[in-house]
């Protein structure tokens, strides 16, 4: 997708949510500048337009049909078990950017950072956040790297990773801002040919108030002050740039539920567990890994496959159910996609809960918990504000995981009406579509 055989040294800057529509909104004029004088170019991702898919997209040049990724998690058929946001580049399927630059660059450096499928990581220098999961139930920021200076020397001079801004109700400028602080540490120290970078701030306020809210021109502001710090350096030392995203962000007001249909309908099975229902995915014949606007469903019986298409095609919400036939035609057909694959209406997102009203949801549910929870959940930008003194509760939980106890934080909100952005669906409209612009003509 980019050529680079004559670049002597790249950064790529990921600005996750960046479409053309934002950056003519006013509030990025470093970035919108930067696109004035070296072009601008509309892109359309790929189905599943998610994090890990796209950015495996990107890094192999390849669709999900051959390097395997379809999407922020599958359901592992070995293990019977849905495994969430997997980190290992191990899992790519195929040569990735770096080997390809090493390849045209020999002895050049790559460096990926805070990119997905990055632990292992294909580069020679990677940075993402690995929080310390403590033998007594905590968790605690920090970060892995390779080699291990670069994480020792990064906080030493920057603090911790702000890790509850990087993702949570607190989510916010403050990762970004180490993110920057971090790529150009390691631009200036290892020099490397390749840096691969990425920018996460407008993927929150857009999700949690859409693209069109004064929440998301406020992160515009924010996140072009961070990217101009990048390109100042990169122009001042003969570094080319490349700034994409990875998908845009659409409005949505309302969100479908896939599992608890199939629960209804007896192919969905749990486990009555102490801790609350858990998915039985193994004893399901059907049940869906819901993905923002996309969900991969997973049917045990052929036999089945007719009836739990035809039930969920009429599932409000739902705009397509694409068999294995139909998802060859787009790239999606991989041993770990799932029997079936469905697209969201515009306006709508895919929760995704499976236990019913009467049955008791599971300790995870109001926690901010992306491995446990057998799906994306935005809800996990939002604080319970019905909880009486809920930031005074956290305050207090807080203090008690620095003294060393257990302080579960179960004050996440379960309304699902509330995210007012989404995306993974393929949107008509340009103005949803990333973009991608970059100083090579």
């Amino acid at each position: 997708m980019i050529g680079f055989s004559a670049v002597k040294r790249l950064l790529i800057l990921n600005v996750v949510g960046l479409t053309s529509s934002l950056l003519k909104n006013g509030a990025m004029p470093r970035l919108e500048a930067f696109a004035t004088l070296h072009g601008l170019k509309e892109w359309n991702p790929g189905l599943p337009a998610v994090t890990a898919s796209v950015q495996a997209d990107l890094l192999t040049d390849a669709r999900p049909a051959q390097h395997g990724i379809v999407g922020n998690g599958w359901y592992d058929r070995d293990y019977g078990e849905v495994r969430m946001w997997p980190q290992s580049a191990n899992l790519l399927q195929g040569d990735t950017i770096h080997e390809k630059w090493r390849q045209a660059h020999p002895g050049s450096q790559t460096a990926q950072l805070f990119w997905w499928w990055n632990l292992p990581s294909r580069a020679d220098i990677s940075v993402t956040p690995r929080p310390t999961y403590w033998a007594d139930g905590r968790k605690g920021p920090d970060i892995h790297s390779n080699p291990s200076k670069v994480r020792n020397r990064l906080i030493q001079r920057y603090g911790d990773f702000p890790l509850f801004n990087f993702w949570g109700p607190a989510a916010g400028i403050q990762s970004t801002r180490w993110i920057v602080d971090a790529t150009l540490d390691v631009l200036k120290e290892e020099r490397p040919g390749l840096c691969l970078s990425y920018l996460p701030h407008l993927d929150y306020d857009l999700q949690r108030f859409g693209p069109d809210s004064l929440e998301a021109r406020r992160a515009c502001k924010e996140v072009d002050n961070q990217a101009g710090r990048l390109l100042d350096y990169a122009n001042g030392n003969g570094i080319d740039v490349v700034v994409l995203s990875e998908y845009g962000i659409e409005a949505v007001s309302q969100a479908a539920f896939l599992n608890r249909c199939l629960r209804r309908e007896g192919f969905l099975k749990i486990h009555p567990a102490r801790n609350g229902s858990l998915l039985d995915p193994g004893n399901s014949r059907a049940f869906a890994v819901c993905d923002h606007q996309c969900a991969h469903v997973y049917v045990s019986k052929e036999t089945d496959l007719p009836l739990v298409k035809e039930l969920l095609s009429h599932q409000d919400g739902v705009e397509k159910v694409l068999d294995k036939k139909e998802q060859s035609g787009l790239g999606l057909n991989h041993p770990r996609s799932g029997e079936l694959f469905c697209i969201a209406k515009e306006g709508w997102w895919f929760a995704y809960p499976y236990w019913l009203e009467d049955e008791p949801e599971p300790d995870f549910a109001r926690t901010v918990n992306i491995h446990k929870k057998p799906g994306f959940d935005p809800c996990e930008l939002f604080l319970d504000n019905s909880i009486p003194l809920v930031k005074a509760r956290i305050a207090f939980k807080l203090l008690a995981k620095k003294l060393g106890f257990r302080a579960p934080m179960p004050y996440i909100s379960q309304n699902t009406s509330l995210p007012k952005g989404s995306h993974g669906r393929t949107s008509t409209a340009l103005i949803l579509n990333p973009t991608l612009f970059t100083d090579k003509k």
